[in-house]
């Protein structure tokens, strides 16, 4: 990781938890298995510590955003779970049936919005 892309993935982690997701340090750290000294080393946009592949995946699945978000190499925060049963089935359909999947998931969003 170089030095750019440290300091923007040190400022998206710290922005993911703060801001989008509440937490403490110590909140992530316990929801990651990592050590909190080890969230503040990977915050900290003049240090050395890289995260491995491994605990990059921790911190993106507790804070439930994409790995491509928290190394800068997308601006869309959101996490879609790949291993969900939903996306693989969706992902068998044809372009006809997804595009029917998707209307009727607008139609049940639709639904359960509140009434003004």
């Amino acid at each position: 990781m170089e030095e750019s892309g440290r300091i923007l993935f040190a400022k998206r982690l710290r922005d993911a938890r703060e801001r989008l997701r509440g937490l403490t340090q110590t909140q992530l750290a316990e929801k990651t298995g990592l050590p909190a000294t080890t969230i503040s080393h990977f915050e900290n946009p003049e240090g050395t510590r890289k995260p491995s592949f491994d605990n990059l995946r921790r911190l993106a699945n507790a804070l439930e955003v994409t790995t491509d978000y928290l190394l800068g190499l997308s601006d869309d925060f959101v996490s879609v779970a790949t291993d969900s049963a939903l996306y693989r089935d969706v992902q068998n359909l044809t372009d006809q049936d997804r595009d029917f999947a998707q209307m009727m998931i607008r139609k049940m969003l639709e639904k359960n919005q509140p009434k003004e």
